[in-house]
């Protein structure tokens, strides 16, 4: 299963780095913090999920690189994007939601296995 989940979290990737890189992506939700915290929703979860042998702060650690590296290169005036800490500030906030959630569903699995 774990591989299933590798193989999505890494097109997941890449469907974002398209979307984000792309001089005119296609608006999937009206809201472009949206579109950011939907995004890191699902790499971070994707990610917990296909590698559960890494640490939640590395998760973080990885996802949250990877969040200032979207607005590093959007702020390349060729590409016509624009980079905004605000995005930045929305993938922080769902990344961190998304692995408070998934640390207590595994610890309440484990109890339940355990008890």
């Amino acid at each position: 299963m774990d591989r299933l989940f590798r193989l999505f979290f890494w097109l997941a990737l890449l469907v974002t780095l398209w979307f984000a890189w792309s001089p005119q992506p296609p608006m999937l939700i009206e809201s472009d913090k949206s579109q950011h915290m939907l995004a890191f929703v699902v790499l971070t979860l994707l990610f917990f999920l296909a590698y559960p042998a890494v640490r939640w702060f590395w998760i973080l650690a990885a996802l949250a690189a990877l969040g200032a590296l979207i607005e590093f290169v959007q702020s390349v005036p060729t590409l016509h994007r624009d980079g905004d800490i605000g995005d930045w500030y929305a993938d922080l906030a769902a990344i961190a939601l998304t692995i408070a959630l998934c640390v207590a569903v595994r610890k309440f699995a484990r109890r339940e296995r355990a008890g």
